[in-house]
């Protein structure tokens, strides 16, 4: 109750920036006490956002800190149910943690993991996954879907997929697929995403899908690694976390009904057309070795299908180069 009068709140400062609203205003449009207001104003101010108070004029945001609280997130959500249900934390280990915790407990599907720092972050294939606080979007989300551990596969691609279409239309920027689970822009990481199950023998029971977004990243990025930047670099903009994170979990839950509803084949053909490693000539280091070969596009698991020398190879984990 108290998140959602803050979020009302937010909305209202935001909606009315350009001049000052009264205590007894926002009290008779969000149904609560005046002395309500001043609490929920004041732990606001500690939190970072500048209102600026005057006598018989109320309140005026003159400025708000960019955070991915459930109060910011709310502001501006329209999935149905992804993100609903948030659990939030200012720093914590990993966020697939804490996840897989909240699953075990029964979290509903949608139900979202966010931290504004990570101090272990973790990235595929045992990588670690660097997330300074308040300079990305390091998040996970639990998912029930009906279907086998085999096809669990087909949702790193379906979230590869419509966060490249979300980050898109937020910012038109010129992104790359990159299989099965990095976005890049200009060959360059900007998002990573780790998808961990649980389940016995071919029952799935539910999947976490983590995903680290690099948002605010700049100057010590090459410190880091040269192959890795991040949204405001290459947009060169501005970018409120909470706004972008809302715009991606409405476009992952429109494809993730989509795919429910009728399937894997429209996430392949989509994401066949995105990619531009299709037709390329491209070598894939895996757990057994490498393998060179031309993609020829991706298999009904989602798996690369490569035509080598030696005939059709289908590629279940590697790392690719192209």
């Amino acid at each position: 109750m108290q998140q959602n009068i803050r979020t009302q709140l937010i909305r209202l400062l935001i909606e009315n920036q350009t001049s000052f609203l009264s205590g007894e205003e926002i009290s008779k449009r969000l149904g609560c006490s005046r002395a309500a207001i001043w609490k929920h104003i004041q732990e606001l101010k500690r939190k970072g956002y500048i209102i600026e108070a005057r006598s018989r004029r109320g309140y005026r945001l003159v400025e708000r800190p960019d955070l991915v609280e459930p109060e910011e997130l709310m502001v501006y959500l329209k999935a149905p149910t992804f993100g609903r249900e948030v659990r939030y934390f200012k720093s914590v280990p990993t966020t697939q943690t804490i996840a897989h915790q909240w699953a075990k407990e029964g979290a509903k599907e949608g139900a979202l993991v966010i931290a504004e720092e990570q101090t272990a972050g973790k990235g595929r294939l045992g990588n670690r996954w660097f997330s300074p606080s308040k300079q990305g979007i390091w998040t996970s989300l639990i998912l029930r879907p009906s279907i086998s551990i085999n096809e669990a596969s087909h949702i790193t691609i379906l979230s590869s997929f419509a966060i490249y279409k979300a980050i898109w239309k937020y910012t038109k920027l010129p992104l790359q697929l990159k299989w099965p689970n990095d976005l890049l822009i200009k060959g360059k990481k900007i998002c990573g995403i780790l998808t961990e199950l649980k389940g016995e023998q071919d029952q799935l029971d539910y999947l976490v899908v983590g995903v680290g977004i690099n948002v605010h990243r700049t100057d010590h990025l090459s410190h880091v690694n040269k192959a890795i930047t991040s949204l405001s670099r290459e947009w060169g903009r501005p970018i409120r976390r909470a706004a972008l994170l809302a715009v991606i979990l409405e476009e992952w839950e429109r494809w993730y009904r989509l795919y429910l509803r009728q399937g894997f084949q429209p996430i392949k053909q989509n994401w066949e057309q995105l990619t531009q490693i299709v037709g390329k000539n491209i070598t894939a280091r895996t757990p057994k070795g490498k393998v060179t070969g031309v993609v020829q596009g991706m298999n009904h698991l989602g798996a690369l299908i490569l035509e080598t020398n030696t005939g059709i190879k289908e590629i279940y984990s590697a790392d690719i180069e192209c």
